[in-house]
């Protein structure tokens, strides 16, 4: 590493030029490392560019410089081959890898948020419909949803990478002929070929049949469960967000951390606007793929390769940085029951107005009487809090009336949160137990691993 005048020249050179912030910014080492030219040979990258810049062929050019490193092998270095035989066959491999990092850290979002949902699965909370107060649930409960779209990526990304086959050895269109050629006839000996390219590349089995590609439908297939994902860690931050405005829940917050360079008391949900930022890219990329297989020519046309060179790399990158973020955000959700306690108080009286009723009833009141007496105190309460912007009175008015004498004894019992969970608590329960510890089981001893972002 050079120091001194020579290091800030080298600095200044690397920030001269644009750099994707995916790899300078977000996404993790072992990500980036997976779509890099990882270097497990000593390659003379110089006399690859130069070979390539006559040649304008960049199979091509790396066999040449390859020649010229080995010259014993270069009569049969890529005989029989095509360019999609280095290409795809590598695509595969990192395809593969790359679901292999996701793997485990969408398995420790899962196990972080499933802590979150056990620990607060009875913590009554206002539910809302429309974004407006509706009946309600508990946080552990709501997290439950959230963990329930989670657990069905992780099953899809499962079998994305389960189904991932390698195209082996298949020669120029497909047919192997080359292959045959070069075996003087003997197919056995080609499938016996085939197979052992395959299973060194860790595989266990190749696509039977290809064009000079492999499918660009598996790129289809792999790049729409990683969008699924973005939906769905889109719609987990968006309702962090929601919540933070409300003060009830909020992602962590460093203590030297600021929110708005303006604002000093400002505490901005960042890394969930983080998240459904970057999910938004990767939705989109979505499309990238599923336009390149609907014109792959016959046996295959070259207008996948420079897409797929930025629409494959960029989907796992994305995935990989929104799932380090979302694992972060998970480990330290602060929650504040008192805010969530105030919510309640605010509209739980015009919820319970029907168990009011159903106990003035069963105190021998009759329930269309009771129904006019709610129905006319609800009324002059929202009256109260929308046009006058004071609190929910609705409660010190039932209270005050005389026809309600009969349950005032009661009225904290009718208003206990928890009476209005319904079955919130044992869904938990039953949901951690039953679908979703079970997932974790492969990836136990990952599930641990903590990362500290460094932006």
């Amino acid at each position: 590493i050079p120091s001194g005048s020579d290091q800030r020249v080298l600095v200044m050179d690397e920030f001269s030029k644009y750099r994707s912030p995916l790899v300078s910014r977000y996404a993790s080492k072992e990500m980036s490392y997976n779509f890099s030219i990882f270097i497990n040979l000593d390659i003379d990258f110089a006399m690859a560019a130069v070979e390539e810049s006559k040649l304008r062929h960049d199979v091509m050019a790396h066999v040449h410089t390859f020649a010229h490193c080995c010259p014993t092998a270069a009569p049969i270095i890529h005989l029989g081959a095509t360019s999609c035989y280095v290409g795809d066959n590598t695509d595969l491999i990192l395809l593969r890898d790359g679901f292999d990092i996701l793997l485990p850290k969408l398995a420790r979002v899962i196990d972080r948020l499933s802590n979150f949902a056990e620990k607060y699965a009875g913590l009554p909370t206002l539910g809302f419909t429309h974004y407006q107060p509706a009946q309600l649930t508990t946080v552990g409960k709501r997290a439950c949803l959230w963990l329930q779209d989670l657990a069905m990526d992780m099953r899809n990304l499962k079998r994305a990478r389960e189904d991932l086959r390698f195209r082996g050895v298949k020669g120029t269109t497909g047919t192997q002929a080359s292959f045959l050629q070069l075996f003087q006839g003997d197919h056995d000996k080609v499938e016996d070929l085939d197979r052992m390219v395959t299973e060194m590349a860790g595989f266990k089995k190749a696509y039977m049949v290809t064009g000079q590609t492999y499918s660009r439908k598996v790129d289809i297939d792999s790049l729409s469960h990683l969008a699924s994902m973005g939906a769905t860690i889109h719609k987990i931050c968006t309702d962090i967000r929601l919540l933070a405005n409300l003060k009830e829940i909020e992602e962590p917050f460093e203590k030297e951390q600021i929110g708005s360079s303006a604002m000093a008391y400002k505490r901005n949900p960042m890394r969930c606007e983080r998240c459904c930022s970057l999910a938004r890219h990767l939705i989109a990329l979505l499309a990238d793929p599923l336009q390149t297989a609907s014109v792959q020519w016959l046996e295959r046309t070259l207008d996948d390769s420079a897409n797929r060179r930025i629409s494959l790399p960029e989907s796992f990158l994305t995935a990989d940085i929104i799932l380090s973020t979302l694992q972060n955000i998970t480990e330290g959700l602060v929650v504040y029951p008192k805010v969530i306690e105030r919510h309640i108080r605010h509209e739980l009286p015009f919820m319970a107005t029907e168990n009011i009723i159903m106990a003035m009833v069963k105190a021998g009141g009759n329930r269309q009487d009771c129904h006019e007496k709610i129905r006319v105190l609800s009324q002059q309460a929202a009256n109260v809090v929308k046009q006058e912007g004071g609190d929910n009175d609705l409660l010190a008015r039932v209270q005050a009336d005389p026809y309600f004498a009969p349950i005032l004894g009661h009225l904290d019992n009718i208003l206990d949160p928890k009476t209005f969970i319904g079955r919130a608590p044992q869904q938990v329960a039953r949901f951690l137990s039953e679908e979703v510890r079970p997932l974790l089981e492969p990836y136990k001893a990952e599930i641990d691993v903590k990362i500290e972002l460094e932006l």
